[in-house]
């Protein structure tokens, strides 16, 4: 995933530390309706040794994306992934989800999983160009208006 710092149009991303949770949790309050907290956040990258998060961040210093991503024996899972609606459409969230595929499979994993609200087109749109398909619903996965979540899945 960032085993090694990588710079792009003044973005580079880097593995995710506490010191970053600020930015992380600013990011999240404004992308999502139910976001996550930020003990949810360091007990992720602190506790959970399956887990592995990385930031975008601008050449300001500023947190512009963020992925998620756990890799357990062969299955690797998208946990969250964020990018700052004044930073879309410039291939962050791309940057972000190809160095998270190829994480994983350096770690082993043979497959890749992640759930995407069924209205969120967009986001499927780009997993597609990445190979996943749909793999099913899970029924009101969403709690905050109990979306649909679409399941998509691709072999490494």
């Amino acid at each position: 995933m960032a085993d090694q710092e990588t710079e792009k149009a003044g973005v580079r991303i880097r593995f995710m530390d506490v010191t970053d949770l600020d930015g992380v949790l600013e990011l999240e309050n404004r992308t999502f309706s139910t976001p996550w907290s930020r003990d949810a956040f360091y007990n992720e990258i602190v506790k959970n040794q399956f887990a592995y998060y990385t930031v975008a961040e601008s050449a300001e210093g500023a947190i512009v994306g963020y992925c998620g991503l756990w890799v357990i024996i062969d299955d690797a899972h998208i946990t969250n992934i964020a990018v700052d609606p004044e930073w879309r459409r410039e291939g962050i969230g791309e940057r972000m989800m190809s160095e998270a595929m190829a994480f994983a499979k350096k770690r082993g994993a043979e497959r890749l999983s992640l759930e995407v609200r069924v209205s969120n087109t967009a986001a499927q749109a780009m997993y597609r160009k990445y190979g996943l398909q749909d793999g099913g619903i899970r029924k009101q996965y969403y709690t905050d208006n109990q979306e649909d979540a679409l399941v998509m899945w691709v072999r490494l």
